[in-house]
């Protein structure tokens, strides 16, 4: 079996990877909805908003994983902490940063050098997830773990 029928094959990766895409694709149906444009970039690249796909995609990890493996393993006992550990960071560090780029960009407004602006470069300050789009990203990680399981 060549390295790509391998990880075709691995259901767990899988259906963690599909959890990602999935959550990616809500986040442009609704950017679609409230902006009126298809945004593609939203598809693969899209941080922040709702739902998490990073959530989305250490739950269906850890899920498949337990499902998969054991609960009572090894595997998914690395699998549940990298979990609690993206979930966290997605609401507490990565948030932090979010608000910090909204308070330099206000700066940055605000503050001109010699009648200029220091930078025409905006900080991007939806970095972060709310624990509503954490709670979306968990749907969907655990809904695509029911469907592919």
């Amino acid at each position: 079996m060549t390295f790509f029928e391998e990880l075709w094959a691995n259901r767990i990766l899988l259906c963690a990877v599909s959890a990602y895409f999935v959550a990616q694709l809500i986040k442009m149906l609704i950017a679609l909805k409230l902006e009126k444009k298809i945004n593609w970039r939203l598809l693969i690249f899209g941080m922040g908003g709702m739902p998490s796909s990073h959530t989305s995609f250490v739950v269906a990890l850890a899920l498949m994983t337990g499902i998969r493996e054991g609960f009572a393993t090894t595997a998914f006992a690395l699998a549940f902490a990298l979990s609690a550990i993206v979930i966290t960071d997605a609401m507490g560090v990565r948030a932090e940063t979010g608000k910090q780029g909204a308070v330099l960009n206000q700066i940055l407004r605000e503050f001109l050098l010699g009648g200029k602006p220091i930078t025409e470069e905006k900080l991007k300050e939806l970095v972060g997830h709310s624990p509503l789009e954490v709670l979306g990203g968990i749907l969907v990680g655990t809904i695509m773990v029911i469907i592919m399981a």
